[in-house]
């Protein structure tokens, strides 16, 4: 009604700093102790603040910031509130006591019934003082909450590991490059172009409104795309489960695209959401994964133009969803041809490389011009090429593939010990340089699971045996050592 509305004055209620959430939190710490009979330090007030600010995105400063205070309050209390033993067991004697005067009284042995009565008061009596008694202990020592008992209610609602949420951001980030290659072999470039433009983002230089990164990853199969967008995910959020993973082959035809945001209202699906945006509700901070991107609708385009630019959609209920601790990762495997073309002129890093990798970068670039609208291009934050897998670095995957075998067989209570030699037969199997790591992985499942397996199943193979795997005249050789040792032949 504005006849009802331009006789009120408007009032715009702002969302309080940082600073003058922390004065509030402050004023209001000595409620809460009172409440909870506990201390709040002020490291738990600074945490509150500076971890429900970056952390929680949904909801404004002050209000977030003093519900972490009490959730946590809330948490540490009720550790404490535990009934001690010997009250427990006072307990359990006053019912039994009750339970033998009601049996006396129905038998009519009312002295009897008498003398439990006069015991069940008794017990009564010294249950009241032990309570006394506890409850004076428990208000003389206060328990005390601190910046852990924030970070844990936290990752309680983010679903980020609490390590991360306080270990600091500089540190974290200045070891990322190592840590990423742990898990992915060689692509130097790529691993520093990604954590160039992640360190960039984090250090306040990048617009705070759009995506953590905006990347996609060109080169051949099987060179480590979608294990590096895996371990980005459990780099910055803890757990591989943060990587959002959808195949584009799926959105190929127009009526499909509605699906990454909802469906519109009078259509099938309209209750269900989008298949995007509410995964990104549930998870806000994850890795978005594009598998294939060339084969999406060029309509899919267009909603991501918005999400590199506003880092918002829409979904179809009216509803925002914010993509502004995402990383969003598209992999495509157009200019490979260009990458296989240019092998005879010595691309292989390890046997000589004649073309730079920002030759090689223009060339791929040249191709993606032509399958990408020049608007979708500017938008992203790095172009990342992978170059093909050497001999040497095909080695170092042979051992982070064993290495998790030995993890698996170690739940069975079986070790493995794999030798110089039979590594050296699966590289001669399994090394296929157009190929990347896909042809290793099949190899080691023919020459080291398959025959494992056998064994296991037939009780060849028992817990507590030590498996050491050997080559002979191109033959794997499986030695099980346990008290009396018997070479298995495959």
């Amino acid at each position: 009604d504005p006849a009802l509305e331009r006789r009120f004055q408007p009032v715009v209620v702002e969302e309080t700093s940082s600073e003058e959430t922390l004065e509030i939190l402050k004023g209001i710490r000595e409620s809460f102790e009172d409440h909870h009979n506990l201390i709040i330090s002020d490291e738990a007030l600074e945490a509150a603040v500076t971890l429900s600010k970056r952390y929680i995105n949904d909801r404004f400063l002050p209000d977030k910031a003093i519900d972490l205070i009490d959730e946590a309050a809330s948490r540490v209390r009720l550790r404490t509130l535990t009934n001690p033993p010997d009250l427990k067991e006072l307990e359990k004697n006053i019912e039994k006591v009750i339970s033998n005067k009601e049996e006396a009284i129905k038998s009519q042995d009312f002295e009897k019934a008498a003398q439990f009565r006069d015991k069940e008061k008794q017990l009564i009596k010294e249950k009241i003082e032990l309570e006394e008694n506890w409850g004076r202990i428990g208000k003389g020592t206060k328990e005390k909450v601190d910046e852990n008992e924030i970070a844990e209610v936290l990752s309680n609602w983010t679903g980020i590991p609490v390590y991360k949420l306080t270990e600091t951001e500089s540190t974290k980030l200045l070891k990322m490059e190592d840590e990423l290659h742990k898990r992915v072999v060689g692509q130097d470039e790529a691993i520093k172009t990604v954590s160039k433009a992640i360190r960039r983002s984090r250090s306040g230089l990048k617009d705070p409104k759009r995506p953590i990164g905006s990347f996609i990853f060109l080169g051949p199969s099987g060179v480590g795309k979608t294990e590096l967008a895996k371990t980005i995910a459990e780099f910055l959020f803890g757990k591989e489960d943060a990587l959002i993973q959808i195949d584009m082959s799926e959105y190929m035809e127009k009526h499909s695209v509605s699906k990454l945001v909802g469906s519109p209202p009078g259509y099938v699906g309209y209750d269900e959401g989008g298949q995007l945006t509410e995964k990104i509700k549930r998870r806000p901070y994850s890795v978005i994964l594009l598998d294939e991107i060339e084969k999406a609708h060029p309509d899919v385009f267009n909603i991501l133009l918005q999400i590199f630019e506003d880092g918002h959609l829409t979904d179809s209920q009216g509803r925002r969803v914010d993509f502004k601790n995402t990383v969003l990762i598209m992999t495509s495997n157009l200019g490979a041809r260009e990458i296989h073309k240019n092998n005879p002129m010595g691309f292989r890093k390890a046997e000589g490389e004649d073309l730079s990798y920002g030759d090689i970068k223009n060339k791929v670039m040249s191709e993606l011009k032509k399958a990408f609208r020049p608007e979708f291009l500017n938008r992203l934050d790095e172009v990342i090429v992978f170059h093909k897998l050497t001999k040497s670095e095909i080695y170092q995957i042979i051992d982070l593939m064993v290495y998790r075998i030995q993890q698996r067989l170690e739940l069975q209570g079986i070790t493995i010990e794999m030798k110089e030699d039979a590594k050296e037969l699966l590289l001669k199997k399994g090394y296929d340089s157009s190929m990347g790591a896909r042809p290793m992985r099949r190899s080691i499942q023919s020459f080291i699971e398959d025959p494992i397996s056998e064994k296991i199943i037939s009780g060849e193979i028992k817990v507590g045996d030590n498996i050491e795997v050997t080559c002979e005249n191109d033959e794997m050789y499986f030695k099980i050592i346990k008290i009396t040792p018997s070479i298995l032949k495959v």
